[in-house]
């Protein structure tokens, strides 16, 4: 911190030497004048916020402390499988909040969570996925069918006259299901002539 003399004229920070032995003049400070080096540093407020406790006031940070790791192992334990569709997430949280703290206190009759229907919801979610899948339209099926085998033959061209002399595995998995697709193709033509 600098120190600051004082004269008849005002403040001023007197001369000093320089560590390679020079001197330094005598400066004027003007009345509020703060130097450069204790001038706080500015801080963003998200720093000032990530600064600030995590915790509300008041709170032990042991118990805080065993919550998380608390919180960790029901997760843990809870893992999300891939593809599962989750629709009451919150449910367990629910349950625990509804529970009466006060011992004595006479019980409210809880109101019983049915099981079928949260089956119910799960079946209609289903069967909604499954129409899609089988409301394609018929003439594009058809066509990108169609365009599969004009890919296979193309690749059978080049494995008979040997332009494609190592073919990778997805081609030749693609020829052998040829006669798969020749099925479909035959099977989606008979619906479309049936329903026309």
């Amino acid at each position: 911190m600098t120190t600051y003399s004082e004269d008849s004229d005002g403040k001023f920070i007197p001369a000093s030497q320089r560590p390679d032995g020079t001197w330094r003049k005598a400066r004027r400070v003007k009345d509020g004048y703060v130097p450069q080096e204790e001038v706080p540093l500015y801080e963003s407020k998200g720093k000032i916020f990530a600064k600030k406790p995590l915790l509300p006031v008041g709170m032990c940070p042991v118990v805080a402390q065993k919550a998380k790791e608390q919180r960790e192992k029901e997760q843990k334990r809870q893992q999300n499988i891939p593809g599962l569709l989750v629709l009451n997430k919150n449910a367990g949280a629910k349950a625990k909040a509804q529970k009466p703290t006060n011992p004595g206190a006479k019980k409210p009759p809880e109101k019983k969570s049915s099981p079928p229907a949260t089956h119910a919801t799960l079946e209609d979610v289903t069967k909604q996925l499954t129409d899609v899948q089988l409301d394609q339209d018929p003439a594009k099926k058809l066509k990108k069918l169609r365009r599969k085998i004009r890919e296979i033959d193309v690749i059978e061209a080049k494995l008979k006259s040997g332009e494609l002399k190592n073919p990778e595995k997805d081609q030749l998995d693609k020829v052998a299901r040829k006669m798969d697709i020749t099925r479909e193709i035959a099977m989606l033509e008979s619906q479309a002539s049936t329903t026309q």
